[in-house]
């Protein structure tokens, strides 16, 4: 199972963890995905979403409808 967000495409980060003597050594940084489920009143329906803690609360702003005419605009250009 992918570690992305179903709508900001968040993937893991890599990098690395830094010893008080400077030694490096490899490590992922996951980015905080969260299952939820949301309702669309426009479709009178349910959606369940691997999203980001950063996307819940831009949906929250917005609005799961408008976030998604925001995405899908987004990728047509």
């Amino acid at each position: 199972m992918a570690r992305v967000c179903d709508l900001t495409g968040k993937r893991p980060m890599y990098g690395h963890n830094v010893s008080h003597s400077n030694i490096k050594t490899k490590r992922r940084f996951l980015p905080n995905l969260q299952h939820k489920k949301f309702f669309v009143p426009e479709f009178n329906q349910w959606i369940q979403l691997k999203v980001s803690a950063a996307a819940i609360r831009t949906i929250n702003k917005k609005g799961i409808y408008q976030y998604l005419k925001e995405i899908q605009k987004k990728e047509n250009l």
